[in-house]
């Protein structure tokens, strides 16, 4: 198992990043997953039995030193790092002309901020293992909803992985874009309810993640847009 790839997620205590992290302890990986919430991350790997290729670390992804960490301690307990996966995000459930600016901070600095962090962090592991990142968007981040400040912060994603593709590119590393609509995840918790129709469920996401992941040498997968069937927009 020491030669065996090794993923860091973030936010993967629940919903995407804990089904992408259980697809890939299934498949011998192991795995970093990171999140706020210190008792959800304990409560993960008790689910998971506590295995020895997990390890979970309470941090903010939208600070620095705190993903600075992630990876310094992902790299000093596994040896390398194939895979980062963007995955921590929020949204208020407001609009930028009738909403409370004082969640507007915390959710962009989160949602933009953290991937470009997790970016720079794990840039030059990466190269080593000529690895992938795959930051988690949504299809808010390319079709407009009005007066929606969440699907801006998508489309800054949207923009992040192209422009980081076209510069890390030429280091072997790839990138790789997952923009799920409608999946019933705890996302949903802050806005109240779960939307109207079918919904993904986050194992099938995983699975989107996991297909990109497996893809032969050589191949870079860019930009995958999953949605629920029923889905118009």
């Amino acid at each position: 198992m020491t030669d065996s790839p090794v993923a860091l997620i973030t936010g993967g205590g629940s919903g995407i990043g804990a089904a992408v992290a259980r697809r890939l302890l299934d498949a011998g990986w192991r795995v970093t997953v990171t999140g706020r919430g210190e008792e959800r991350l304990r409560r993960f790997a008790k689910e998971l039995g506590e295995p020895g290729e997990l390890l979970t670390l309470a941090g903010n992804a939208a600070e620095f030193d705190d993903v600075t960490t992630a990876v310094e301690r992902t790299l000093a307990e596994f040896g390398r790092l194939d895979t980062v996966v963007a995955n921590a995000g929020f949204a208020t459930g407001d609009s930028v002309a009738e909403g409370d600016p004082a969640g507007w901070t915390d959710m962009v600095l989160t949602n933009v901020l953290g991937p470009a962090l997790l970016i720079r962090a794990s840039i030059d592991a990466l190269k080593e293992t000529r690895g992938r990142i795959v930051l988690v968007g949504s299809v808010a981040g390319f079709v407009p909803t009005p007066g929606n400040l969440y699907g801006a912060t998508k489309y800054a994603v949207t923009g992040l992985a192209e422009n980081t593709r076209r510069q890390v590119t030429d280091w072997g590393v790839g990138v790789t874009l997952i923009a799920p609509g409608r999946v019933e995840t705890p996302f949903w918790d802050s806005l109240g309810s779960l939307p109207p129709g079918h919904l993904l469920t986050a194992d099938q996401i995983a699975d989107s993640i996991v297909w990109a992941l497996g893809q032969p040498a050589g191949v870079d997968v860019n930009t995958v847009v999953v949605r629920p069937l029923g889905q118009p927009n």
